[in-house]
């Protein structure tokens, strides 16, 4: 007895003695850290007996703010981030994986451009009602109280991809309006003065004292909603209050440091290792060590940038919290909820089309498309300048302009797009994954994160761009086959693996492009993955010969591919080399995505899309399924490319944001009729 008191003793004073001591230190180092060195005297001085001087002035009214700002959106997004643990039975969840933090940004970005007027409150009304609206729709997305972890954060994972897209292109074309949010839209803790502590700590206040004075609820709520109910609780009375006290807390952050994503997630569960499952003191530790973790991950992002350039804390706790994101997948890869077998998958009543009848039309539909392509600009849609360029009875200029600039641009859409989503049809097959994609399980983003470091590192001329994508889609593919071992290649599993692994590597792209600023430019025009400027260049050196020499090897190994969908035991008891044939067809799959990396940038989507609608169309056979998905996902690109030319005119939309508007809404209505 005596033994459990001293070790509960112990464990009260390291969480919130040690928490607080720690608090206070990474306080003052964050005080400390700016372009000029305040000696620690001077640094006491100014918060206890403070004088109208300049170095008291800088303390009080930047450094400090700047610090308590960090403690109360720390502790704010570590409270929303139990409450949605518990009420939704998912240990995965947060605000950032369950994508509010995405939708609170969409609708401040939205309000600032079209409804200016109700911005009051620093846009509190609208990040709040964009923060529950998104939290309903990920709900009921993901099957509602039915949801299995891996569909919630999958669920969420993919809206944020939807309201990502469309916010950037809010962003694009209307840049003016919308200038003042791009770093906010990254996570930083800068402030000018207390307003937005002042604005902000009344509201945290009140989500606070709510959460705290239903922590008793959430501990019964933990035993069921039967066990609840039946102890005379109204769960969903306890639901509704809890979740829209945690929305409050997230969308009170948002709306003054912006969306930073994974403290959510960290902080609960350090106190959770620490043992405590009590809510009144999981809580109060977790807004605790929430602090630590955001004043931390700022401390840690003036360090990695001295010239105090501002790097988003927001890339800092991504770095930090994707390896956590991982290893809690890694701990619950046994569980029954996150073996979620149930495959999203398109094509259990396939149309069975033959090649012979799929092929014409699909290659038709590409000729068209393309031809259209030559023949549309800004000023509309002229075909028959197009054909007179073609057949050469144009002047030199518009010839030129048709064949040197729009052709290759739509070849270089068509080959990209075939490319990847053969990848992402070879990654499904290996993986027995529904869900892999180059771009969901980091592939695309290693390429990035390889590219930019070959610019930025090296500093090496852009030719070597590919090369650099090649080592970092290897490195990445090493990381993700080494996981997916780990994890027993569980689909689901290895899909939230993808997640952390693509977050991890987002955040050092955002670290490499603000540390170089103008030093890598030609690396960041395809990084955003765009069709923009693309010619014969990049369609020779970059997508011809993955198509010349890899497809061709494909096509005489695709029929291992159906054997490994048998499972592992009976493909080994046909005498397939099982974890060879994996290794091997996944490699090849991760070149064929780094090609297309190097040539158009990371562009999403395309290799999830078009191995569900080929198999929609022919079937699940793989013979049948490669070629018409190469062609499905060539038209797939070709036609973004088109609409991002075409749809406003002048202006151009990425083709890697027309993409995701397209699959984004595709998969999420995959997601509802399986939950359904």
């Amino acid at each position: 007895m005596k033994t459990a008191t001293w070790r509960n003793t112990i464990r009260a004073v390291l969480t919130f003695g040690g928490g607080t001591a720690l608090l206070c230190l990474l306080t003052f180092v964050h005080i400390n850290q700016g372009n000029v060195t305040i000696p620690l005297p001077t640094v006491i001085e100014a918060i206890v007996n403070p004088q109208d001087i300049l170095e008291h002035h800088t303390v009080r009214v930047l450094r400090l703010p700047r610090a308590m700002m960090g403690i109360i959106a720390g502790g704010a997004l570590a409270v929303s981030g139990v409450i949605l643990q518990t009420v939704t039975k998912n240990p995965l969840s947060s605000a950032s994986t369950l994508g509010i933090h995405s939708g609170t940004y969409f609708t401040v970005v939205v309000s600032t451009i079209f409804l200016p007027s109700v911005m009051f409150g620093n846009g509190i009304l609208t990040a709040f009602l964009g923060g529950v609206l998104t939290f309903l729709l990920v709900y009921f997305l993901s099957g509602g109280s039915d949801a299995t972890p891996v569909r919630m954060v999958l669920a969420g994972m993919i809206v944020t991809f939807l309201f990502s897209a469309l916010t950037s292109v809010l962003q694009i074309f209307y840049e003016n309006e919308t200038q003042g949010l791009f770093l906010w839209g990254s996570g930083t803790l800068v402030q000018n003065n207390w307003d937005g502590v002042q604005f902000s700590l009344p509201l945290v206040a009140v989500g606070l004292l709510v959460t705290l004075a239903f922590s008793g609820r959430l501990d019964t709520l933990t035993l069921g909603e039967e066990v609840a109910t039946a102890l005379g609780q109204n769960v969903r009375r306890v639901k509704v209050i809890t979740v829209i006290a945690a929305v409050l807390l997230t969308s009170v952050t948002v709306s003054i440091v912006g969306p930073i994503g994974f403290v959510g997630l960290v902080a609960p569960h350090i106190v959770k290792l620490i043992g405590y499952r009590s809510h009144l003191l999981l809580l109060i530790g977790s807004f605790l060590w929430g602090a630590n973790v955001l004043l931390m991950a700022d401390v840690l992002a003036r360090i990695v940038d001295p010239s105090f350039s501002e790097l988003p804390v927001g890339a800092i706790t991504a770095l930090i919290g994707s390896p956590w994101l991982i290893w809690l997948v890694l701990r619950m890869k046994r569980d029954s909820a996150v073996q979620d077998s149930g495959a999203i998958m398109a094509g259990k009543r396939a149309a069975n089309l033959s090649l012979w009848k799929i092929g014409p039309i699909m290659v038709t539909l590409i000729l068209v498309t393309i031809f259209v392509s030559m023949a549309s600009g800004n000023y509309g849609f002229e075909p028959l300048v197009a054909i007179d360029a073609l057949f050469g009875q144009s002047n030199e200029f518009i010839r030129n302009f048709i064949l040197n600039l729009r052709l290759p641009r739509a070849l270089v859409a068509l080959f990209s797009g075939a490319v990847l989503a053969v990848s992402g049809l070879i990654f499904q097959g290996v993986l027995r994954n529904p869900l892999a994609d180059p771009s969901v399980i980091g592939i695309t983003s290693g390429a990035g994160v390889g590219a930019l470091m070959t610019m930025y590192l090296f500093s090496v001329s852009a030719v070597w761009i590919p090369v650099g994508a090649m080592i970092g889609a290897l490195v990445f593919f090493a990381i993700v086959m080494i996981l997916g071992a780990k994890a027993e290649f569980q689909p689901t599993v290895l899909a939230l693996l993808g997640i952390g692994i693509s977050a991890f590597g987002s955040a050092l792209i955002q670290i490499m492009v603000v540390q170089s600023q103008l030093g890598v430019a030609s690396a960041l025009t395809w990084l955003s993955g765009t069709t923009y400027a693309r010619g014969w260049d990049e369609l020779l050196q970059y997508l011809i010969w993955p198509v010349l020499l890899l497809i061709p090897v494909l096509a005489f190994y695709i029929k291992t591919l159906d054997v490994l969908s048998l499972g592992d035991d009976t493909a080994k008891g046909l005498g397939l080399r099982v974890r060879s044939v994996r290794f091997q067809m996944a490699l090849i799959a991760t070149l064929l995505a780094a090609s297309s990396v190097a040539a158009v940038g990371s562009i999403g989507f395309v290799g999830l899309i078009a191995p569900h609608l080929s198999r929609l169309l022919v079937g699940n056979v793989n013979q049948k399924l490669l070629p018409v998905t190469m062609l499905v996902g060539g038209l797939l690109l070709v036609v973004a490319d088109l609409f991002s030319r075409t749809l406003l005119a002048p202006n151009e939309i990425p083709s890697g944001i027309i993409v995701a508007l397209i699959g984004a809404p595709y998969f999420l209505w995959l997601m509802k009729k399986r939950a359904s």
